[in-house]
């Protein structure tokens, strides 16, 4: 294997732990991949607060 290979496979184990990362710390949400000349260039997420068991405590309550 050369040092060229070698280096691009630590920059790919380096990318799938950011994307595992960012997929097992949201309940709800998005992660967003930027791929750039055949890339991934950056990971952005976007993580969504839901109140679904807010509204069983009280029948048409709320927070």
């Amino acid at each position: 294997m050369s040092i060229n290979q070698n280096q691009k496979n630590i920059v790919n184990d380096a990318i799938i732990k950011e994307l595992i990362e960012a997929v097992n710390s949201l309940d709800y949400g998005y992660v967003h991949i930027t791929i750039h000349n055949s890339k991934i260039v950056q990971i952005d997420k976007t993580e969504k607060t839901r109140f679904d068991d807010v509204w069983l405590i009280e029948k048409g309550g709320g927070i």
